[in-house]
Order: structure tokens, then C-alpha cells, then sequence
């Protein structure tokens, strides 16, 4: 023994010697199929977004007696205003999807 004292987490680890500087930066997110599970999920906040606006612009609609309303309309309007949340975001008019999807890249970023 020299008398020197090195703890031993950081003898072990190359850390005493200056290891950190050798190492190589972080890696980037790689492309590809994250890509296209940002763009998937970008999407469906989309199609829930708009649904819940058309959500709130049908809720004061009546309906008529004869052809309309009853448990069964309610039951079922609700998924007829997220299949219309849907084919809006297909369109690809409104673009909320397209800035999702960067803004959630640009978080991503290293």
C-alpha cells in the first residue's frame, strides 16, 4: 500500500483517470419507426381533439321524435363523433397532427 486512498466506485469505474472524456456523446434518436409512432400518436391526439370540439357543438342539438333521439342515439353519437374526429384528421386540413408531431421530435432532440 502507498498511503493513497481511492474510493473504490470511482478505481472501478475509470472516473480517478479522466474516463468522461474518452466517452462518446449520446446517441440521437434514431429515424424510422419512431418516426412513425410520433406521427401515429400525433394523430390520434388530433382525431381526439376534434372530437371532443364536435363534442361540445352537438350537445345542444335536439332531435325529432319520429326518426331521432332515444337511448339508442345517445348511445351511439358518441362514436359517430369520433369516426367524424377521425376523417377530419385523415383530410389533413386542420394540420394540428403535423405540429404535434414536430413539436414532439423537437422534445426528443439531444
Amino acid at each position: 500500500m502507498d498511503g493513497t486512498l481511492t474510493p473504490p466506485a470511482l478505481a472501478s469505474t475509470g472516473l480517478a483517470a479522466g474516463g468522461l472524456a474518452n466517452q462518446a456523446p449520446p446517441a440521437r434518436p434514431r429515424a424510422g419507426a419512431d418516426d412513425k409512432a410520433v406521427a401515429k400518436a400525433a394523430g390520434e391526439f388530433e382525431a381526439q381533439f376534434v372530437s371532443q370540439m364536435l363534442s361540445q357543438m352537438w350537445q345542444g342539438i335536439e332531435t325529432d321524435g319520429y326518426f331521432g333521439g332515444g337511448n339508442g342515439e345517445e348511445m351511439f353519437r358518441g362514436l359517430m363523433i369520433n369516426e367524424y374526429g377521425k376523417m377530419i384528421t385523415q383530410s389533413g386540413q386542420l394540420g394540428i397532427a403535423d405540429q404535434v408531431k414536430q413539436a414532439m421530435l423537437k422534445m426528443q432532440e439531444v
